[in-house]
């Protein structure tokens, strides 16, 4: 039986997906919903609203869900992430803290406060440092700083001042990728976390609203508000396979429409774990999957229904989640209660995310 029961392998031959056979999460968020992480270790899925709430579901094969820990911030959550064996999930937000859930204590509803910055905390990831013998946690943040800390500690073991507010952050492996307001760009390799190994200006034009890294640490995906993703590698001996892309862009159509595009901000990208090929989700309400090797796209899927604010692949690859709900992008006054807040599983199947097959004779 194929994961959710009635999902079908898709074909090598058609390019736009199949979306209507998606199973919604249970008891989602009550607001919109900002970050979606699955676990590393277990099939949960931890999801961070502005509802102040940070909730942890189990996803069972056949596509169910339920809720299994939560815990409450003072302010909206803005990011969350797991620790690399599973046991510890971090919400961070616009009250300036980190609050961990330790799930292996058997506690499902406190979590303690692990990081403090003097604004609101945009991003948060766990790190793996040389020569620490456990994992850190790195907090990035409208304070124009990002810092690491030791969860045994009530302080950082660090700070390192960015040029601008922190918007997004990522890591893999020793690579951190920092992303701040002004198109900046900051590259740390973790063996030397107090200093920028690199800097430089985004690829894109316009205001950055996601970075991702490759699996590999070789590189990062960039995708900015204007509709546009760029493939970026790290040293400069792979420049050459840098490169852009338009999407989620939507052609007007009727009488006056002089052949204008309307340009959707790409909020998501996530990277396949096993196949490297990666998606990117927009407020035009698609996702897509592409390959950055062939660069091509696979997959297009339809509309559903509201922007993509947060997507991610559970640790198989065989689920990808996206969460539908308000994007924030015209203010307040624009989330009414009739908006949607909903977490979407899609099983992916057949050749959905495989890499284009290479062609041509091998030197």
């Amino acid at each position: 039986m194929s994961l959710f029961g009635q999902a079908a392998a898709s074909s090598s031959t058609n390019t736009t997906g199949d979306i209507s056979k998606d199973v919604a999460l249970n008891a989602p968020p009550e607001d919109g919903i900002s970050d979606l992480k699955f676990s590393p270790q277990t099939e949960h899925l931890a999801v961070a609203s502005w509802d102040k709430k940070v909730r942890i579901y189990e996803i069972n094969p056949s596509g169910g869900s339920e809720g299994k820990a939560l815990f409450e911030h003072e302010q909206p959550v803005l990011s969350c992430c797991w620790s690399k064996d599973g046991t510890k999930v971090v919400g961070a937000g616009a009250d300036k803290a980190a609050r961990m859930m330790d799930l292996s204590s058997g506690n499902t509803t406190t979590a303690q406060q692990v990081a403090a910055h003097d604004s609101p905390i945009r991003c948060a990831r766990f790190v793996d440092i040389p020569q620490q013998n456990s994992q850190m946690l790195v907090t990035g943040s409208w304070d124009k700083t990002i810092k690491y800390w030791d969860l045994r500690q009530p302080t950082p073991v660090a700070s390192v001042s960015c040029q601008e507010r922190v918007y997004s952050m990522d890591v893999v492996n020793s690579l951190l990728v920092v992303a701040t307001a002004d198109r900046y760009i900051n590259i740390i390799n973790l063996s030397d976390p107090a200093k920028f190994y690199k800097t430089m200006q985004s690829p894109l034009k316009w205001q950055t609203r996601i970075v991702t890294c490759f699996n590999d640490g070789s590189g990062f995906a960039v995708g900015s508000v204007e509709g546009r993703c760029a493939i970026q590698y790290v040293e400069e001996k792979d420049a050459s396979a840098n490169f852009s892309f338009k999407c989620h862009r939507v052609a007007q159509t009727g009488v006056g429409s002089n052949n204008n595009t309307n340009v959707f901000s790409v909020n998501a990208i996530s990277f396949h774990p096993q196949h490297g090929t990666f998606s990117t989700a927009g407020s035009d309400g698609t996702f897509h999957f592409w390959d950055k090797d062939a660069k091509h796209r696979l997959k297009g899927y339809p509309e559903v229904g509201g922007p993509i604010t947060a997507t991610d692949f559970s640790r198989q690859g065989n689920i990808f989640a996206y969460s539908v709900s308000y994007d924030w992008s015209k203010g307040y006054s624009v989330n009414t209660p009739q908006l949607p807040n909903k977490v979407m599983l899609h099983a992916v199947t057949g050749d959905e995310c495989k890499p284009r097959p290479k062609t041509g004779a091998k030197r």
